[in-house]
């Protein structure tokens, strides 16, 4: 698959979400940049409006919440303030179990688990073959190099 395009004036009339060839039942907004072979559950969100990279070969679960945005100081500040983006990165070969959310600015490196139900905060970096768990996630760094031999 060559990246294929999500068109944002194409809706799905079952549902009213964006269509996007990767899942009827996801929330693909903005425009991520996704590898080859990517598999996406239904029922995610995966934000791409503050610039999102997802290495090749990643199987992003049901229920995952990808976000490059945040309104939390937009709404405090009684709107004063703008939208705050970070760009997300996930690596090649990277399994995001089931209800993880991953926060704007994270760098997931390749090969790497985030454990289901995880809350990954943001601007965390997890190096290469990381084990990503619990709430808030904390790294294990090489967890998930076992899963490789």
């Amino acid at each position: 698959m060559d990246n294929p395009k999500v068109d944002p004036n194409a809706f799905d009339e079952r549902h009213g979400l964006p269509t996007n060839p990767y899942n009827p039942h996801a929330w693909i907004v903005g425009e991520p940049t996704i590898g080859d072979d990517v598999w996406i559950g239904a029922f995610c969100v995966v934000d791409g409006s503050g610039g999102l990279d997802i290495g090749r070969g990643c199987d992003i679960s049901s229920g995952v919440q990808i976000y490059t945005h945040s309104t939390v100081e937009r709404c405090l500040s009684e709107r004063s303030r703008p939208l705050a983006r970070a760009e997300t990165r996930i690596g090649e070969f990277v399994h995001v179990g089931a209800n993880a959310v991953i926060l704007m600015g994270a760098d997931i490196g390749h090969h790497s688990v985030v454990g289901a139900g995880a809350v990954v905060k943001e601007n965390t970096t997890a190096p290469p073959y990381s084990l990503i768990v619990g709430v808030p996630a904390r790294v294990i760094e090489n967890g998930a190099r076992r899963l490789t031999d």
